[in-house]
């Protein structure tokens, strides 16, 4: 079993010799505008899984994908000659789910923006059901804390009582 950073380094090699042979080799019309976005390899680094985007219609995608298949010995073989390592991986191409994923997710919160939207817009005329504040005040409290927020007035010191001579400052 090869470490994690052996099977990120053998990812990346192979990620990079499939992205130079699309865009240069492999000359099948089928091939749409492809772009490999990962590359993931088994702990043992004996299989390697290709993900990969299709700009395009379903139609593209599919033809795509036959002409991946059809290539897959050649890329194959490629990658073990890039690699270097005795046993090279088997190779397998998977759509990447995520450009659809992503689309999903930005029309929901689009779908979420506009209903707040009009939320908002629905209470800009709205009025409390009571009162506008709704909590009760005591009169007494109103002299709760001073201006220099030192407690209530009767708790403070008046100016001349001593207070500064108690505390030692002249």
């Amino acid at each position: 079993m090869a470490d994690a950073a052996r099977a990120r380094k053998v990812a990346e090699r192979i990620h990079e010799t499939v992205a130079r042979l699309l865009g240069g080799r492999i000359k099948d019309p089928r091939l749409g505008f492809v772009t490999i976005t990962d590359v993931r390899v088994t702990g043992d680094l004996q299989q390697a899984t290709v993900f990969y985007t299709v700009y395009g219609s379903d139609e593209e995608r599919a033809d795509t994908a036959r002409a991946l298949k059809s290539a897959t010995g050649l890329i194959r073989s490629e990658v073990g000659k890039a690699l270097g390592i005795r046993l090279t991986p088997s190779l397998s191409f998977q759509l990447d789910a995520l450009p659809t994923t992503a689309k999903t997710f930005e029309d929901a919160l689009a779908q979420a923006k506009v209903r707040d939207e009009q939320i908002a817009r629905s209470a800009q005329g709205a009025t409390y059901a009571g009162q506008a504040d709704p909590y009760r005040h005591d009169p007494a409290d109103k002299d709760e804390a001073g201006p220099d927020g030192a407690g209530r007035a009767e708790d403070r010191p008046e100016p001349g009582d001593g207070a500064q001579e108690r505390d030692g400052a002249l």
